[in-house]
């Protein structure tokens, strides 16, 4: 389908000097069209992604008076709007915080058919910031938070045999005064390490039909001992019985419990001897069917205990019980054709199987919340996760700036959602609360120790990393330390003294590395003021065999001491370049390669061995 955004799209790219990825003409075809939540997967579901009109608004009262459907110009959802995917391109320096979507819909044939005992749900994967959505003129529904999901029920507003106008009405304060929110990277006054914010709606939008008592939602935790731990929730008061079936990759049924109750935690078994561990090396998943009255939902999990123990002496993070050391890329998940969002699932994909081929085993998620299909593509690939919840204030002054008590209050709901959201896929082995302070009361109180305890409560079957980098008050599982370009992991040096390592928890190199090489002129964010802050990168190197001949050197380090004192997981900064960082593995646009993969592939064995000659 060559539609109107395609054609916007692709005279922008000829016309202007934008950044492309070899993906980008592929996003408008049929946008993210895959089913947005694997833990929860039922038939009966459309998409509404593709063409939906828009226009800006000027103030927060604008919310009262609808605009009337189609809106002034076309856009491509999901998208941000200051994307050239979006067909939109907003400038993110004029600050646009008010704005109106709107697209019209017809439920699917049949779906008439079943008025008696079912329900239409509405769902929003990511709107940033804030939505108020109306359907046929109705206000069916509010959300406050960027990068998490939100569903309603517009059974009684939505029109089941003709057409249905929706419209959403969303709020974008970014970094604006006044207002302090989880928000990453995001700001409206970019420089090295701050980037181009995302508006709008950024993930999928669809629809689905379920009967009058659902599942609304699922927490699944498989250990290693075959022990499964699960709440199913409902969307009805009262007990309902589920029923649930553990299926091989053939479709047979390893276990099965029945007279199980929702909205109550149980614990059943499946046969050590029937299972596969999930691990980087053997990603094993299982397919799950769960069975509450007439509805019936698919999902998975991977059987795996993550914990820590002391190995000889030393603090270790544990996989099933064994020390396996953890490496990867910080992966902050940004795009110069869409910003927070991939142009394809290939895309987004193509960067995780790049680690996977070096011989990593670990990215940390990096202050950015990615949609379902990324932690899935993680379970399938075997890739650990280490999960950052969004910064605060992400502004130049970042380090400067002072949550108020509401402030907290909101960053500590939006760390619930984080965890409550994500705790069912095998792949995440580690939250982490603070990056390098921002956001961070530091001088009243250090809430990152009550955090931790929180954290563990909501999740107690993965490690906490409370603060990365500094200002570390010696909360959660993690003494990890932020050092460029040489690692200080574990060691008994280190640069902060204010955060030496602790030996009472895990010894990680939460960032090093960021060797910086300028690309070719094509593959360079084209945009001036990001340019001009390519010298404040930590290294520059002039070609890639000095890339490759100083990245040799640093994981020699790095291998030292894992061999010599007690790192046990680093995090090379990054798999990709971002705008005016030009530290990645990879330019932005994705076309240039920097690593040399066979070094990099020794290298990183070696890191692995040395860890396991510790054990």
């Amino acid at each position: 389908m060559f539609n109107a955004v395609a054609r916007v799209l692709c005279s922008a790219i000829s016309t202007e000097r934008l950044l492309d990825t070899p993906w980008t003409l592929r996003a408008t075809e049929n946008p993210w069209p895959q089913h947005p939540r694997p833990l929860l997967y039922r038939d009966r579901w459309q998409t509404l992604n593709g063409l939906w009109t828009y226009q800006k608004a000027f103030r927060g009262e604008d919310v009262h008076s609808p605009p009337t459907s189609p809106l002034a110009r076309t856009a491509l959802i999901p998208s941000c709007i200051e994307s050239v995917i979006s067909g939109l391109k907003e400038d993110s320096t004029s600050e646009v915080k008010y704005m109106w979507f709107a697209r019209n819909f017809s439920l699917p044939i049949g779906w008439e058919a079943t008025r008696a005992g079912q329900r239409i749900l509405l769902h929003f994967e990511a709107v940033d910031y804030e939505a108020t959505v109306f359907l046929n003129g109705n206000k069916v529904g509010f959300n406050r938070g960027g990068y998490f999901r939100f569903s309603i029920d517009i059974t009684d507003s939505v029109s089941l045999d003709g057409s249905n106008e929706l419209l959403a009405f969303v709020f974008d304060p970014t970094d604006a005064d006044g207002y302090h929110i989880p928000n990453g990277k995001q700001t409206l006054t970019r420089s090295h390490i701050f980037y181009t914010p995302c508006s709008g709606i950024w993930q999928t939008v669809w629809l689905e039909s379920v009967p009058d008592n659902y599942i609304t939602s699922m927490d699944i935790a498989a250990g290693a001992d075959g022990n499964v731990t699960a709440t199913f929730y409902s969307s009805a008061d009262g007990p309902s019985p589920v029923e649930i079936s553990v299926l091989d990759n053939d479709g047979r049924t390893i276990a099965f419990q029945k007279n199980v109750v929702a909205n109550r935690t149980f614990v059943f078994n499946v046969p050590s001897s029937q299972l596969q561990l999930w691990t980087p090396d053997t990603p094993r998943l299982y397919n799950l069917t769960v069975k509450m009255g007439d509805d019936i939902v698919s999902s998975y999990t991977g059987f795996r205990t993550i914990s820590s123990g002391i190995v000889k002496g030393v603090r270790r993070p544990l996989l099933n019980g064994k020390f396996v050391f953890h490496f990867g890329t910080l992966d902050q998940g940004y795009w110069p054709d869409g910003i927070h969002v991939p142009p394809t699932l290939e895309a987004m994909e193509w960067d995780l199987l790049l680690l996977k081929r070096l011989g990593m085993n670990m990215v940390r998620k990096h202050i950015k919340i990615e949609s379902d299909l990324f932690y899935y593509a993680c379970d399938r690939l075997g890739l650990l996760v280490y999960q950052d919840m969004p910064s605060m204030k992400a502004t130049v002054n970042v380090r400067d700036a002072i949550p108020t008590a509401d402030d907290q209050a909101e960053f500590e709901r939006q760390l619930d959602l984080m965890i409550n959201e994500h705790k069912s896929y095998p792949s995440i082995v580690a939250w982490v609360l603070y990056n390098e302070g921002w956001g961070q009361i530091k001088l009243a109180y250090q809430p990152e120790i009550e955090l931790a305890e929180r954290v563990r409560k909501l999740d107690p079957t993965r490690l906490i990393d409370a603060t990365s980098g500094w200002y570390d008050h010696r909360a959660g599982d993690f003494s990890d330390n932020h050092h460029y370009s040489e690692p200080q992991c574990g060691t008994p040096f280190y640069s902060d003294p204010s955060a030496p390592y602790d030996p009472k928890r895990i010894g990680f190199q939460g960032e090093f590395g960021g060797i910086g090489h300028v690309p070719p002129d094509e593959s360079l964010w084209p945009v001036q003021g990001a340019r001009d802050t390519i010298n404040q990168t930590y290294e520059l190197v002039a070609d890639l065999a000095a890339y490759n001949y100083r990245s040799r050197v640093l994981l020699g380090l790095l291998r030292d001491q894992i061999a010599l004192y007690a790192c046990s997981g680093a995090v090379w900064t990054q798999t990709t370049d971002v705008e005016g960082e030009v530290n990645g593995l990879v330019s932005y646009d994705r076309r240039v390669v920097r690593v040399n993969e066979t070094q990099w592939r020794e290298d990183i064995l070696a890191l692995y061995r040395a860890a396991e000659a510790r054990v």
